[in-house]
């Protein structure tokens, strides 16, 4: 995989509020751009999703693609990709900080695709795929 692209936000809640927002899939398609839907395949042993697909719908890239997730209590996240159609390789992280009433989101992303993508141009819709959903994870745990 590609080095990863990596951004942060500082979110006004616990990380365990946070951790709770990402571990729902079912909610996705109402805040995580592009995410048409998701649906959780398998459970870990923790109660947590471990096998998810998707339906992604972001411009230039639709798909349909599995995500293998790893949890590491309100910690941490990380997912590889399973399987996908345009998608070949989709590795990410969720890396969670306490900052006092606060939590200090990052999220790493390296995404392989079929398509011939040059390396500025996969970055950058990396760093847009982050920002974006950094955004909406922060809306969806602020406001409700």
């Amino acid at each position: 995989m590609p080095e990863q692209t990596t951004s942060d936000i500082v979110v006004a809640a616990g990380p365990g509020q946070v951790m709770a927002v990402i571990a729902d899939f079912d909610a996705y398609p109402r805040w995580a751009t592009g995410v048409k839907q998701a649906e959780v395949l398998a459970q870990g042993t923790d109660g947590r999703p471990q096998r998810v697909r998707f339906v992604l719908d972001a411009s230039p890239i639709r798909d349909e693609y599995v995500l293998a997730y790893e949890w590491d209590g309100d910690r941490s996240v990380t997912w590889t990709l399973v399987q996908g159609k345009v998608l070949r390789g989709m590795d990410g992280a969720y890396e969670l900080e306490p900052a006092g009433d606060s939590t200090t989101v990052t999220y790493r992303l390296a995404v392989d695709v079929s398509i011939p993508l040059i390396g500025m141009l996969r970055r950058k819709a990396e760093k847009v795929i982050i920002d974006t959903a950094l955004k909406g994870l922060k809306r969806r745990v602020e406001d409700g």
